[in-house]
């Protein structure tokens, strides 16, 4: 017969809560020491990553041209209005053909300008037969004053000669003293005749002069209105002026269209004056200065170059920066050519410097990862770095020459102090 034992049943029980109590307390303790552990450093393939090992040596700070062209220096561009109202009957050469001076871009006509030019001959022929008549007369009227002024000077030679003889007369007592003052007088008043008649001769040589100079000023007159004239229907031929290649207008003529004075309708570039227009991030473009070197990748060779001017003006975050090129262009450049373009700012000698980040700028403190010496990790270090170059960057603080360091951008490892490399 069974005898019941509660105490026994109380002690098993006890037992349990026992070993309750200290699973509890234990996986409370394994709970505690595994949320102080740190998490594993995640594995980063390096086969993505871009490193660079830190250098010490000479750093030539440059920037470099988001998007540049080449296009037509100030000298390089002739553009040909029209003379005159006119209407375009022919064109001849289309944009991008080679032209040289004489070449005809295209043919205007002007009947206006025709008749204008009738008129101007005409007009100019009958200045030159009013010179010529205004001429005759006046010469017809010299000739006349000049034979009065000979018979003058006869008589004036005779009456001197006169009174010389009854002067001699006179002396000798041949002669009375009145006769003698009588042939004194009449040679007296011929001598004052005389003059007077060369006087007269001389201002109506000038007058003659002055009457012709003027005549002369209308056909010189008629004479230039009519080589205008000429010059504006000479211009109904529009030549290029110049050797280069001819430009497509922003507004292009077509036969059949009337154009008034001063329209332009052709435009003619010479491709061996170009220059690069390189577009500059405001921000870099603080510490351009005019003279600075420069060199243009025109993807068929890359040319030397220097600043002649920056743009004052900011247009959608850039400033235009014009480098003129010091080298010959390569075959195929033409104005609107995508180039690429880079300036150099400064030339530093004996700096710390490494690879540009993918993130970070110049003068700040950033973090990179620094790679172990096995090259099995990489641990995140505080990095204050300088100035800037389009490659590179010089590192003021945080590393040394020698030290490895990814440049990758690693934002989706910022949680992280420590990587590992596979």
């Amino acid at each position: 017969m069974d005898i019941a034992r509660p105490d026994l049943k109380k002690k098993r029980n006890r037992q349990l809560m026992i070993w309750a109590g200290v699973a509890v307390v234990v996986v409370a303790v394994l709970v505690f020491a595994v949320s102080r552990l740190k998490p594993a450093a995640p594995t980063v393939d390096r086969s993505t990553v871009w490193t660079d090992v830190v250098k010490r040596g000479p750093l030539v700070r440059q920037v470099r041209a988001s998007t540049g062209s080449l296009v037509p220096r100030e000298d390089s561009i002739e553009l040909i209005p029209a003379q005159t109202d006119a209407t375009v009957v022919r064109i001849r050469v289309l944009p991008g053909a080679m032209v040289t001076p004489d070449t005809i871009l295209l043919d205007m006509t002007d009947p206006q300008l025709e008749q204008e030019v009738l008129n101007a001959q005409l007009a100019l022929k009958a200045a030159e037969a009013d010179y010529k008549s205004l001429q005759a007369t006046l010469q017809s009227t010299l000739m006349d004053k000049k034979t009065a002024a000979a018979q003058v000077s006869a008589d004036y030679s005779q009456d001197q000669l006169q009174a010389q003889t009854d002067k001699a007369l006179y002396d000798l007592g041949v002669i009375s003293g009145l006769a003698y003052q009588k042939s004194k007088g009449t040679a007296d008043q011929l001598t004052t005749q005389h003059q007077l008649s060369q006087q007269q001769l001389d201002v109506n040589q000038k007058a003659i002069e002055v009457q012709l100079a003027s005549q002369k000023t209308k056909i010189d007159q008629a004479q230039a209105l009519l080589n205008l004239y000429q010059r504006q229907a000479g211009a109904l031929q529009v030549r290029a002026g110049i050797s280069g290649s001819l430009a497509p207008l922003a507004t292009p003529v077509q036969v059949g269209q009337h154009v008034t004075a001063g329209t332009s309708v052709a435009e003619v570039i010479q491709l061996d004056k170009l220059k690069a227009a390189l577009q500059i991030a405001e921000t870099q473009a603080r510490d351009i200065q005019i003279g600075q070197p420069a060199s243009i990748d025109t993807h068929n060779g890359v040319i030397p170059g220097h600043v002649t001017r920056i743009d004052p003006s900011v247009v959608n975050g850039t400033r235009t920066v014009d480098v003129m090129l010091d080298g010959p262009l390569p075959p195929g450049a033409v104005p609107q050519l995508s180039v690429d373009g880079t300036i150099d700012l400064e030339r530093m000698t004996d700096v710390v410097y490494v690879g540009r980040p993918a993130l970070g700028n110049e003068n700040s403190t950033v973090t990179l990862f620094k790679i172990d010496a096995d090259g099995k990790g990489a641990t995140r270090v505080p990095v204050k770095v300088g100035r800037a170059s389009v490659n590179d960057i010089q590192v003021l603080e945080g590393l040394k020459e020698g030290d490895q360091v990814i440049l990758s951008d690693m934002s989706r490892w910022d949680s992280v102090d420590r990587i590992r490399l596979d």
